[in-house]
């Protein structure tokens, strides 16, 4: 999945995943946070290396910035543009195709969790919160502030957030 990643990473920013493309997203910003987080994953899936997580997750904290809970799941293709300020919550649970930008906050409220679908983009400083579901192909703007359910193939942003179209 950390290969899938990177390259995931590469055709994003760069427009393709050659070798040259892939070795850059090798070596921008937030690629040790993204690998550090699916090592972290890694070890929460084999009961034995439990402990291991917790430094994975430490590590990414102290050098990047970036917390993500030890039981946050996310699928294929997980990328993070810039890792400080990330923080994600232990029981979200996301598909696959999620982008973040610096400063996402995707927390819980009273216990529960926002739950993500695929193909999800999060602008700089967006900010998810409480028990809402962000359903398929969505774009929330930089500094949205969302606290109910986003529809499939929706663009929302402001504070709280609002749909601005559809896709």
């Amino acid at each position: 999945m950390i290969i899938n990643d990177i390259r995931a990473k590469a055709r994003w920013l760069y427009g393709g995943d050659s070798t040259l493309l892939f070795l850059r997203a090798c070596l921008s910003d937030a690629t040790l946070s993204m690998v550090l987080y699916r090592l972290m994953a890694f070890c929460i899936r084999f009961k034995i290396l439990f402990p291991l997580a917790y430094v994975f997750h430490k590590l990414n904290a102290i050098i990047c910035g970036c917390v993500i809970g030890v039981n946050a799941t996310f699928g294929n293709n997980f990328i993070i543009l810039h890792s400080v300020g990330v923080v994600v919550n232990s029981a979200v649970k996301a598909g696959d195709d999620i982008v973040l930008e610096s400063g996402v906050v995707i927390g819980a409220e009273k216990g529960k969790s926002p739950q993500i679908g695929s193909r999800v983009f999060f602008g700089a400083g967006a900010k998810v919160v409480g028990s809402v579901l962000i359903e398929n192909d969505v774009v929330i703007g930089a500094n949205a502030v969302v606290v109910k359910d986003v529809k499939n193939k929706t663009v929302v942003g402001g504070i709280p957030a609002k749909v601005l179209r559809q896709l």
